[in-house]
């Protein structure tokens, strides 16, 4: 059984992923490195919770970031009040809305997607 779980992802542009996805989903630095191998990496993540995100960058040879439209970092929000919060902060740091390509995820949530293609879905359930 695993302990913790880090969400990894090459960006394009460093500071502006840690920006909106600070802002967007209310994560804070909880660390970072530079010229680590030639990388440099934020880490966004919360005490409560058991996972986080890395973002990541590698300034002599830039890995584009190649996500799918079915690639999906999905949130649960069952109370609805909360929910709708959720997805007006996402739009408020800088994400678009856009359709899910899996038109589940439409049913009950919002997809919103970052300038690398990378998206997330707001769901509008509880998990289980």
């Amino acid at each position: 059984m695993f302990t913790h779980m880090r969400i990894a992802r090459p960006v394009s542009q460093l500071e502006r992923s840690v920006l909106m996805f600070s802002q967007g989903l209310v994560l804070q630095k909880i660390a970072e490195f530079h010229d680590h191998d030639g990388f440099n990496g934020v880490m966004l993540g919360r005490k409560d919770l058991d996972w986080h995100l890395e973002f990541t960058c590698c300034p002599g040879h830039p890995v584009q970031p190649s996500p799918t439209e079915d690639d999906l970092l999905v949130l649960y929000y069952p109370d609805e009040n909360a929910w709708k919060q959720a997805c007006e902060t996402m739009i408020d740091a800088g994400f678009k809305r856009t359709n899910s390509f899996n038109p589940y995820w439409d049913m009950n949530g919002k997809t919103f997607v970052d300038p690398d293609g990378y998206r997330v879905v707001m769901q509008n359930r509880a998990w289980g």
